[in-house]
């Protein structure tokens, strides 16, 4: 009876411990899609240099639910340069599997279609050269673009740590499918902002090769993304909610 209960726990301990670290995937996603609703939100962007702000841009999210599939728009507006930024993204809803990303900026145009090969193209705008793109990919994944906004709409608790599978294309490595760690989940206080109930986050990936680490402070109550961080190599990189 003693050897049953000690080789139940065992397993037990073992699909508990699997559970815990199993990466997330379209295939295998716990989040929460009544979290997703549509909203338009805009942040400040600035670079924090010792107790100084430098106010870098603005960047607006539109997000969307349309019939079956979500809408992820967002646009980045420097201070500096006239163009936007603009970075589209489709995803099926109920797992947010990837359709469909484009980004288009003043260096370059990229569109990635999402099947059981990604096809689109690049085109480098300073060498005026457009690249194919034809990538099979195996296994299931996230788009790039779509993760940050999946932190917001995950089973968030203290000490929650995941790995999630995206895709990524970088025309220098033509990087396909990677990884992004959630390092550590604690409940905090947000400053400032009415000392507001709030999930820190804190994030890497490869497509920084896990230099850079990425802070995002989530409201506890509606998910609602209140600041975001990132530190690498010394400067920080600060988006703020404009209220």
């Amino acid at each position: 009876m003693k050897n049953i209960l000690l080789t139940v726990f065992s397993v037990f301990v073992y699909l508990s411990s699997f559970s815990q670290n199993a990466t997330i995937t379209p295939l295998n996603n716990s989040f929460d899609s009544e979290l997703i609703k549509n909203e338009i939100y805009e942040m400040n962007w600035f670079m924090e240099i010792d107790t100084s702000k430098i106010e870098i841009g603005k960047v607006k999210t539109e997000i969307k639910r349309i019939k079956n599939n979500i809408s992820i728009i967002t646009s980045v507006k420097l201070n500096q340069v006239q163009t936007k930024w603009i970075d589209s993204t489709l995803a099926r809803v109920s797992d947010l599997k990837p359709i469909y990303h484009s980004s288009y900026n003043q260096q370059r145009d990229m569109v990635l279609n999402f099947d059981e090969e990604v096809t689109g193209y690049y085109f480098d705008k300073k060498t005026n050269i457009k690249s194919e793109i034809s990538e099979i990919t195996t296994g299931s994944y996230f788009d790039s673009n779509i993760y940050p906004q999946l932190i917001r709409w995950l089973p968030l608790n203290n000490e929650y740590h995941k790995t999630i599978s995206i895709f990524d294309y970088n025309p220098s490595t033509k990087t396909g499918i990677i990884k992004a760690f959630i390092k550590n989940v604690e409940k905090g206080k947000m400053p400032g902002n009415g000392d507001r109930d709030v999930w820190i986050v804190k994030m890497t990936d490869d497509i920084s090769d896990n230099k850079a680490i990425m802070t995002f402070y989530i409201d506890s109550n509606n998910r609602q993304i209140i600041r975001q961080e990132v530190d690498i190599q010394g400067r920080k990189m600060v988006m703020q909610l404009i209220n």
